[in-house]
């Protein structure tokens, strides 16, 4: 309590915050919040709430409030960005359903390259779920450990994984000259089987693919596993599909014209599968991680379609670019108080800025959501004093005995997104004070 009024009185001024509701809520000994969440994976559209909450204790109208900030802060980003993974997989599926025979490479198609962008390990972590959400391929460690912790209980299961794989230090230091030695011996000695990555643009990515393949051509075919080459400079679209018009079949072509993914094939050969669709061989195969957006992923594998080419052929590393050049508006993500009870009397909040264009109006009430006619996506319906605890919105947490988060992933039908809520088992703790504040996300 001495810490806390030093602080605040530095902070707001002496006296100005006193210390007896924080010493009550000390002596309590929990925080008297009834939270509800939408189960795990719904999804919802923006503006229909995930998660609501209220205070179970007169006494303590004020905490609902008082943790808008934090709450908001570690929940928007992992559900941001969990919306933006989910499209990314929408793409990925969209396109191999189309060219794929064998769908079993979805779930490591787009890998989390966005660790070392990220604002510190703790960031990294929460963000770093929401890929989980939709792959499993990623190279944020903390974000497995993370999901260990919140999702699972203990046991033995596959959250994520990654492979064997170089930077360009590992390359620098083999020399320039000595380069294609280095390839031979991250093949043979180091990794003699399995997948691994090596980054190939460290100064000539196409004598990289069109020079030193050949020469490794028969280690790397005799090798148990895959050597996957990583471009990581250039246009993305470029490097991978070619500067050629997509229908250019001309013999003389450069590699640059042809695009990695079809030298490769030259050299390496591969199957056709059952939908008449070129698949490379196993021993060999790509990824690109520089620059890519949903737009460039979608791009790339329109463009391998065009050219007789499955979507399996590439992998995609997902950076910082997409998960951290976000805010809390992406996706419309705010939590504001909605309704209010004094002397019995329950009050609407809400606001309705005459200054604005009606982006910044705010729901009001207690709110109740249910599914829509079609069974799909969510829809808010006003609730009174008697039926706000009704609806899909469960109980989640109660008495804040456990604590998990709320993840958000996007509906694209409804410009939306999905709500996965961790939730906490329900400790039927419910409470009919006369002063209640509700608090709506």
């Amino acid at each position: 309590m001495n810490e806390y009024k030093q602080v605040m009185d530095g902070y707001l001024g002496r006296d100005t915050v006193g210390v007896e509701p924080i010493r009550a809520l000390h002596r309590l000994g929990y925080l008297p919040l009834h939270i509800k969440a939408l189960d795990e994976g719904t999804k919802v559209p923006m503006k229909v709430p995930v998660l609501t909450i209220t205070n179970t204790q007169s006494e303590f109208f004020w905490l609902v409030n008082y943790l808008e900030t934090v709450l908001s802060a570690e929940l928007w980003k992992a559900s941001t960005n969990a919306t933006i993974a989910h499209h990314y997989r929408l793409i990925c599926e969209r396109w191999a359903e189309k060219t794929c025979s064998d769908l079993t490479h979805l779930d490591f198609q787009c890998h989390d390259f966005s660790f070392r962008g990220m604002s510190g390990l703790h960031d990294t972590a929460q963000s770093g779920c929401g890929h989980l959400a939709s792959f499993k391929g990623t190279d944020s460690l903390p974000s497995l450990l993370y999901a260990r912790d919140y999702y699972t209980r203990g046991e033995d299961e596959l959250i994520g994984a990654s492979i064997p794989a170089t930077e360009h230090s590992v390359m620098c230091m083999g020399e320039r000259e000595r380069e294609i030695e280095t390839f031979r011996r991250l093949i043979t000695e180091v990794h003699p089987q399995g997948f691994v990555s090596i980054v190939s643009d460290t100064w000539d990515y196409w004598q990289v693919l069109t020079e030193y393949t050949r020469e490794l051509q028969a280690i790397i075919m005799q090798r148990q596993g895959r050597v996957v080459f990583r471009p990581d400079s250039g246009d993305p679209v470029a490097i991978l599909c070619g500067t050629a018009a997509d229908d250019d079949t001309r013999s003389e072509r450069s590699a640059e014209e042809k695009g990695s993914v079809e030298v490769l094939w030259e050299i390496f050969g591969g199957t056709i599968n059952e939908k008449g669709y070129k698949v490379l061989d196993p021993h060999v195969g790509l990824i690109y991680g520089d620059s890519i957006t949903l737009a460039r992923a979608d791009e790339i594998l329109r463009r391998l379609e065009a050219k007789g080419f499955a979507s399996a052929n590439v992998v995609f590393g997902v950076g910082s670019f997409t998960y951290q050049y976000n805010t809390r508006d992406t996706f419309g993500f705010a939590m504001k108080a909605t309704w209010g009870e004094v002397n019995g009397e329950g009050r609407a909040l809400f606001k309705e800025p005459k200054t604005d264009n009606g982006l910044k109006r705010s729901a009001r009430g207690l709110l109740r959501v249910e599914r829509d006619a079609l069974g799909g996506t969510a829809a808010v319906r006003w609730a009174n004093a008697g039926t706000g605890a009704a609806g899909r919105v469960k109980n989640a947490l109660s008495g804040w005995q456990a604590v998990r988060l709320c993840l958000a992933v996007a509906d694209p039908r409804s410009a939306g997104g999905a709500a996965l809520s961790h939730g906490a088992e329900d400790e039927k703790r419910r409470v009919s004070p006369p002063s209640r504040m509700a608090y709506c996300r």
